[in-house]
């Protein structure tokens, strides 16, 4: 469906307006994907994160503008550590809705013994019975982590720590080094199928071509899925069914608003609703506190105005001696 994945990637892009995304929008700089996202002898540049784990063949803002894209100085120097899309993309999902999470829990209620569907206002589905619960949100504000351009990925037979949700896709970085940067990311969270016996996500089989083949979409019956579905996998099936929350992390790359519409220093420098509250290891001027740090600003404003009153002081008395000599 049309942007369900991506968040910022959907067919609206296909003839923006400038205010969703200045870079491909005709009164914009009118570009094609291809003028980011060449392919010299054949290789693409670009690969998505939900799949792919090496930094290479990789198309980049700064192919085009640059490390040093700002005419102030201060600005140039937070893009040692700050991805230019974490200030240029301040929402995504702005034209269309985006899924932001899936709940396969909810999944196998029927009406009058046969699968159905709901909709929202915008013909998005937010329940079916073959697959479960969806949510859906527009203008949403992206959560922001360190990266790299490494990631790893959850591969079907890996025992998982269910108590936590189970990363899909782990997106690599932090501060210290030297590679990472702050980015903005999509994290679509669901609820998946799981077997406690094995600690497996598991694949249940889903499609069946006749009655009693243990399909889901058929029988609704999760045991039988899952025991059909690891026996193609190849993998053990301990007749425990349960669920596990799982999540995969999508930068966002797309929808590049308007400069007037980029972040301003107080989205980020505040100790209230920074954007950036829940990026670790770096001490942020004004989100933070720092006991030494501001003890030894106070000491200087006190010096300072020690200063001020000493030299008043100083010229008040110098000008009175003047005048009584």
């Amino acid at each position: 469906g049309n942007n369900v994945k991506h968040g910022d990637l959907e067919q609206a892009m296909f003839e923006p307006s400038r205010d969703l995304d200045v870079h491909m929008a005709s009164d914009g700089a009118n570009l094609q994907c291809v003028d980011c996202h060449r392919a010299p002898n054949h290789q693409m540049l670009g690969k998505v994160y939900s799949v792919s784990s090496m930094n290479r063949d990789r198309s980049t803002c700064e192919q085009c503008h640059g490390t040093a894209p700002h005419p102030d100085t201060l600005l140039n120097e937070h893009t040692v550590k700050v991805a230019c899309q974490t200030c240029h993309i301040p929402s995504y999902a702005r034209a269309n809705a985006t899924k932001m999470r899936w709940d396969w829990s909810t999944a196998g209620k029927l009406r009058d013994g046969k699968p159905y569907e709901e909709h929202d206002a915008q013909g998005n589905i937010t329940y079916a019975s073959i697959k479960g619960t969806f949510t859906w949100a527009t203008n949403v504000t992206p959560e922001y982590i360190w990266f790299n351009g490494t990631a790893t990925h959850y591969l079907l037979g890996d025992q998982v720590d269910a108590d936590r949700p189970v990363p899909m896709n782990t997106l690599f970085g932090d501060h210290d080094d030297p590679d990472a940067r702050i980015i903005p990311v999509k994290v679509h969270r669901a609820v998946q199928p799981y077997d406690p016996g094995t600690k497996l996500v598991y694949q249940p089989k889903l499609v069946g071509t006749v009655a009693g083949d243990g399909a889901y979409w058929k029988q609704f019956d999760w045991n039988e899925a899952a025991r059909e579905g690891m026996k193609v996998a190849g993998l053990p099936y301990s007749g425990r069914h349960g669920f596990v929350p799982t999540e995969m992390t999508w930068p966002v790359n797309h929808q590049v608003a308007p400069k007037a519409q980029s972040l301003q220093c107080n989205q980020c420098h505040t100790r209230t609703n920074s954007r950036l509250a829940g990026v670790q290891g770096v001490y942020l001027p004004g989100r933070d506190r720092n006991s030494t740090v501001d003890a030894l600003g106070a000491l200087a404003l006190w010096a300072v105005g020690l200063g001020v009153v000493v030299h008043g002081l100083a010229r008040a008395v110098s000008t009175r001696t003047r005048r009584t000599a």
